[in-house]
Formats: structure tokens, sequence, C-alpha cells
């Protein structure tokens, strides 16, 4: 070997080589290694951890495949409804989720709710399979761009992928933190009311009058016929998803899951949506269409007259077992007007053919007569002097067909 011509290794790798024993005499003297070839050095298989070099080349992968990415959104011509970074301020945490994390903005001097959606980052997914995510997100928000009602988030913006954006840390001291380049944001108009889910709640022992019973479920049957009509299927209707302005007025938000309903309804399976509120074909793994969310509609009308939520005496596995199996649907008041009760019913049918379109449903809403403002939900500290309602229990139990 010709000492002259080799390479010397640098003091840190002379130490992790005598360290691993990664040389095959590991009792060969230091200054000896300083002179040794790469090319004559003996790797010892066992001593190689190939799940860890296997985690290195995919992150490794990853911060090229956003890098170049960056650079291809930097060149390519922008989409109408991407959003200039630099217009866009990020002020604080709202909600974190399964589809993303939800910030409080501001862009172009508009109040603005900001989802962040943040897919394989962290090298946790392949490059394909962000990829794939990618396209199923700008194909949405090609949709979602369009939709114009007062019952649907007002869409602002979104980008497909930034590192120009400033995050706000969980403390003060933190400072910011960039966004990935891999991830995707959202912006739509930032609703100051609340989620109808806390509205709810705050009138669980007082209840709602009538008239505000109706006013909720005609304004989320419109947002969601609506949706229909563009072949859109949320997928996830429930109380937390629908928001409310100053006025009251419901709109429906939370786009994570939706999609535009495939021609042939075999193309949509898989449970997508929340336990409670899915339908048994969803629940079932059957094909679905935009009937699963006439059902969710059902659920959703109950807790709207209630202010209460379903099935919370039973756990995920008995719920999901017994809806299918046992038709099981959360129980009606007493005191429930006949006309409610009946849209109820037909929404939450266990055959999806028998529920009626939500276009049928807003019809069957509107001609119910709240002039009187009589048949709202007796409140707590009556339902025990009250014939019809909740007479034992003010608690709303679960019952099966």
């Amino acid at each position: 070997m010709d000492l002259n011509k080799t390479e010397k290794l640098d003091d840190q790798e002379v130490s992790k080589l005598e360290g691993e024993g990664t040389l095959s005499d590991k009792n060969m003297e230091s200054n000896s290694l300083r002179s040794i070839s790469s090319k004559d050095m003996i790797f010892r298989a066992d001593k190689i951890d190939l799940k860890s070099l296997d985690v290195q080349l995919e992150k490794h992968l990853s911060r090229v495949w956003s890098n170049n990415l960056e650079r291809q959104n930097n060149q390519r011509p922008k989409e109408v409804w991407e959003i200039d970074p630099l217009k866009l301020e990020i002020k604080y945490l709202v909600a974190k989720g399964t589809y993303g994390t939800v910030y409080r903005g501001t862009y172009d001097n508009q109040d603005v709710a900001v989802k962040l959606l943040d897919w394989g980052e962290d090298g946790m997914a392949t490059a394909a399979e962000t990829a794939a995510l990618r396209t199923s997100f700008r194909q949405e928000v090609a949709v979602w761009h369009k939709l114009d009602h007062p019952n649907v988030t007002k869409f602002v913006g979104a980008s497909m992928g930034t590192s120009n954006l400033k995050i706000p840390s969980k403390t003060d001291s933190e400072g910011y933190t960039t966004l990935p380049s891999r991830a995707c944001c959202v912006l739509v108009e930032f609703l100051r009311g609340g989620t109808l889910k806390n509205y709810l709640y705050k009138n669980r022992k007082k209840k709602l009058d009538f008239k505000t019973v109706i006013q909720l479920a005609l304004d989320l049957s419109r947002g969601l016929s609506y949706l229909h009509s563009k072949k859109i299927v949320h997928r996830d209707v429930k109380a937390e998803n629908m928001l409310l302005d100053t006025n009251r007025t419901l709109k429906i938000a939370d786009f994570g899951v939706a999609r535009v309903e495939a021609q042939n309804p075999k193309d949509m399976t898989g449970e997508t949506g929340t336990l409670g509120y899915m339908a048994p074909e969803v629940l079932n793994g059957k094909p679905y269409n935009r009937k699963c969310d006439v059902y969710s509609f059902g659920i959703c009308l109950w807790e709207i007259y209630c202010c209460d939520l379903p099935y919370t005496d039973l756990s995920f596995a008995e719920v999901s077992s017994a809806v299918v199996r046992q038709n099981l649907r959360p129980k009606i008041p007493g005191c429930c007007p006949g006309s409610l009760t009946q849209i109820m019913k037909k929404c939450w049918d266990a055959n999806p053919d028998k529920r009626p379109e939500m276009d049928e449903v807003v019809k069957m809403l509107e001609a119910i007569d709240t002039t009187r403002n009589r048949g709202g939900m007796i409140p707590e500290d009556r339902s025990g002097l009250m014939i019809g309602c909740f007479t034992c229990s003010t608690k709303p139990k679960t019952y099966r067909d």
C-alpha cells in the first residue's frame, strides 16, 4: 500500500472507527488508522443500522423534494386562488385537529382562519404519498374557491407550498417558526360566533326557543343543499364543523374530508367522518353517496333541538355496532313537534334511498309554523314539572327500533 497516496481521516472519524470496531483489526494504533485509505476499510455488516439509514435517506429525499417543489412553485404561473404570503399575518393558534392546525390571522386587512396542512415534512410520508395528497388538495381547492353561498364559509385563498410564512410558536420566547415548504394552507373568513357545538353546550340547560331551532336547521340544510347541487359531499357533517357569525347565521366549515361526489358510488368507500354522525353504510364500509350527509344532518337536527350530544353513555365500539345492527338512533323527546320528528326519522333512515334529498328537507323545514314559537325543548329546570318531554330524566337516552 502506498502510504504517500492515501487519504487521511480526521480525528473525529478515527474516534468513531475505534469506538464502534468497524475495522477488521480493532487493536490497530491510531497513527496507523490515519494512514489507511477508505478503499481498504472493512465494515462489519452486523454493525450497520439499516433502519436508521432508511430513515436518513427518506429525510434526505424529502428535503430534496421540498427544495425542488419550492423552485417549481416560484417558476409556475399562479392559480387564481393562490395567496400572496406577504399579505398574510398569522396571529395565534385556535385549534388543532385531525386534518391540520387552525390559526387566527389577517390577510389583506381581512380577518381569516388559517388552516395549515403539513403532509410528510417529518419524513413519515413518502414523496409519492405526499404528492398524491397535494394533487387531491389542489382539486378540492379548485372547486371550493368557486363556492358562494351565505351558509358556506367564504373561501379566501390557499397556498400549495411556501416557506415564506411565519408561524407563531407556543411561547412568546420562542418567536416564530417557518412553514415547511411541503405544507399547504387554506384561508377562510373568520367567524366570531364560534362553533355550533359550543353554542349548543352553552344552552344545554335553558335550551333553544323553537324559532332558533328552525332557523339553525334551515341554515344547515340550505348550505348542504347548495353543496350537493355542486356535486360536493361534505362527509363530516357535525356541530363542531358548523360556525356562527355575530348574527347567529350558521355556515358550513371544515372541508378537510369533503370531496366531489363520484359518478359511481362504489368509488366512495371507507369510514370517513365522525363516529356518532356516520351513516350505517359508511360504518359498514359500503359504497355511499351524498345521502350520508343527510343522515348526519338528522343527528345534527336532534342535537340542535335537544342541545345535547347523542350516545354519551355508550363506547365507540357499542355505537358503531348498534347503529348498523340494531338501528340505534337518539331518542326524540315527547315534546318535539311531530313535523320535526318526522324530518329526523326520514333523514336517519337506515336505507339511504329512503332518505330525502337536502332540497326536500329545506322545503319541509320551511313549511313548519314558527309564528307562535311553541314546540321548543323544555328547559331542565322545568322539565320535571311538564308532561310529554323527558319527565323522569332531563337527559335524552337512545333507543333501538
